[in-house]
């Protein structure tokens, strides 16, 4: 809620859709979480050889679905990129 996201599930009971089991907004938000993960280790300087193959692998696992639907990618790192920006405390006046 804080980044106010639509299908994900906030404390104050407001919409609960991208629920552990369903995969479709689920799976989504996974990989809205490592391309994040993938930012904030490039950013705290944590991520290695290993890391970045992990990363690499998970996302390329998405090759299919992200082959048929190209806006995907860029929707999913956008929404990372503020996800990891509110992380950092780093103002963003974009919309």
């Amino acid at each position: 809620s804080r980044l106010n996201r639509q299908g994900v599930s906030n404390k104050e009971g407001g919409e609960k859709v991208a629920a552990l089991g369903s995969f479709g907004e689920y799976s989504r938000e996974e990989l809205v979480a490592e391309i994040g993960a993938a930012m904030l280790c490039g950013v705290a300087g944590t991520e290695n050889d290993e890391t970045l193959k992990q990363s690499a692998a998970y996302v390329d696992s998405w090759k299919k679905t992200l082959q048929n639907d190209s806006r995907l990618i860029v929707t999913a790192a956008s929404q990372a990129q503020k996800a990891a920006d509110y992380i950092l405390g780093v103002e963003n006046n974009r919309e």
